[in-house]
């Protein structure tokens, strides 16, 4: 007996499955992939400190951490906005599993660091995760509309 004779014709639950859990992580991946290249591309601008110096708030002033709150916010929206994109079905409730992943992985950094990093900059991490992926399937959701009356 061979699969196909297992699953019936036209039942790509599977493969939803997969294609669920492939644009949650692509998001995932492209958000964690920009904000370590930009991290490195300001550390070598001169903008940011040494790599070594990344565990040491002492060597991040606030407007530094304001920077990179901005281009990890904005790539949180791009994220979850290409989750959205490749979702099978459903595109924002594939964002928000991604938003949710993000605020769990928010939550716990900001736990193991609130007594040596500042915790500002982690309540913001954690305050702007869940609506950057709402605003990233509602980007996709307009553009899907405007390319819809063209």
């Amino acid at each position: 007996m061979t699969t196909a004779t297992l699953i019936p014709a036209g039942n790509s639950a599977p493969l939803r499955w997969y294609r669920s859990v492939g644009a949650v992580l692509a998001g995932l991946a492209v958000n964690a992939v920009l904000s370590s290249a930009t991290d490195v591309l300001l550390v070598a601008a001169g903008v940011f400190p040494p790599l070594a110096q990344f565990g040491h708030p002492e060597y991040f002033s606030d407007s530094l951490l304001l920077i990179a709150l901005l281009y990890r916010t904005l790539y949180g929206v791009l994220g979850c906005y290409i989750t959205a994109q490749l979702a099978a079905q459903r595109p924002m409730v594939h964002s928000l599993a991604l938003g949710c992943i993000g605020f769990l992985i928010s939550v716990v950094g900001a736990a193991a660091t609130w007594n040596t990093w500042t915790s500002w900059y982690s309540l913001a991490i954690i305050a702007v995760t869940l609506p950057s992926a709402w605003l990233g399937a509602r980007i996709l959701q307009y553009r899907q509309r405007l390319a819809l009356s063209y």
